[in-house]
C-alpha cells in the first residue's frame, strides 16, 4: 500500500474526491482527512484522521521495540555476569522483554508529539482552511488514482512521502 496525500482547497471538493475514491474501490478505512473544519465531512462519512495517521507514533513504537529490546538483552547479559548465580536464559529473556516494553512505551510517548512528515509540510495551507486527505492505495494502482483525481480536480496537489523524506524523518540522514 502507498499513502497518497491530496491537498484540497475546500470541503466540497474533499467530499467529491472521497466519493470518487470510494467508487474506485477504496473504503472509508483507506481514507483519512485532516483540516480545520472537518466535522461536516465526518457527517458525510469521510473519516477524520486519528493520532496514528497524523503523528509518528507507529514508527516510533517500532523503533522503541527494537532499540529497547536490544538494550534490554545487553543489560541482561551484563547483569547475569555481575550477579553470579542467575539463570542466563531467564535474565536474558526477562530483560529483553522489559527493555522492549519500556522502549515501546517511551518512544510512543515521544512519537505522539512528532507530526507525520507530509502533515508538517502542508501545515500552513491546512491552517488556512485547506483539507489534507490521506488515501492508502494499492501500489499497482497508484498512477490510476493520481490520473483520475487530477483529471477531475486539477487544482488538487497530489503527493506522497519520498524515500528521501522518509529517511530524513526517521533521523537517518538527508
Amino acid at each position: 500500500m502507498q499513502r497518497l496525500y491530496f491537498l484540497i482547497p475546500d470541503k466540497e471538493i474533499t467530499s467529491n474526491i472521497a466519493n470518487e475514491l470510494n467508487a474506485m474501490g477504496l473504503t472509508k478505512d483507506h481514507l483519512h482527512v485532516v483540516g480545520k473544519d472537518w466535522r461536516p465531512l465526518e457527517k458525510e462519512g469521510v473519516p477524520n484522521a486519528t493520532l496514528i495517521q497524523t503523528s509518528d507514533v507507529a514508527n516510533a513504537s517500532k523503533r522503541g521495540l527494537l532499540i529497547g529490546g536490544a538494550i534490554g538483552a545487553v543489560l541482561g547479559l551484563v547483569i547475569h555476569y555481575i550477579l553470579e548465580g542467575t539463570n542466563l536464559i531467564w535474565m536474558l529473556v526477562g530483560m529483553t522483554l522489559f527493555g522492549a516494553l519500556f522502549g515501546v512505551w517511551t518512544s510512543t510517548m515521544l512519537g505522539v508529539s512528532v507530526k507525520d512528515v507530509k502533515i508538517s509540510e502542508f501545515e500552513k495551507p491546512i491552517k488556512g482552511g485547506a483539507m489534507l486527505m490521506m488515501a492508502d492505495v494499492p501500489d499497482e494502482r497508484e498512477d490510476e488514482y493520481r490520473t483520475v483525481i487530477h483529471s477531475h480536480h486539477p487544482e488538487v496537489v497530489i503527493d506522497k512521502v519520498t524515500p528521501r523524506e522518509k529517511k530524513a524523518h526517521l533521523g537517518q540522514g538527508h
